[in-house]
């Protein structure tokens, strides 16, 4: 995540590789591979989230994720999701998806 926001030039990003229940601090987006299902994950951040709105996209958790969601999402119908192949053309990525939640759905 640093070398992208580097490459990018950045300015406001701080990456850091940690278990979720260890981030301090408030963020406005939670950026995370899959590490457990989405309930789980949201119970362990929800609180690391910043309320404070200074995006057109609200705060919330950004969420790389495979396979059929359709049972793990149903807890949050705002979950929007957006397909990777259509971006990046490799096989790794042929099945999987960013979750996009916002807060306002989160709490």
């Amino acid at each position: 995540m640093q070398a992208v926001a580097d490459a990018l030039g950045l300015q406001n990003v701080k990456a850091e590789q940690l278990r979720a229940e260890n981030v301090k601090g408030r963020y406005d987006f939670i950026v995370s591979r899959a590490v457990t299902n989405m309930p789980d994950f949201v119970s362990w951040v929800k609180t690391k989230i910043a309320k404070t709105q200074k995006h057109e996209r609200k705060n919330g958790i950004l969420y790389l994720k495979g396979g059929d969601l359709t049972q793990e999402l149903s807890l949050f119908p705002s979950a929007q999701e957006y397909a990777i192949p259509a971006f990046f053309n490799e096989a790794f990525f042929e099945t999987k998806k960013v979750v996009y939640l916002p807060i306002k759905y989160i709490l």
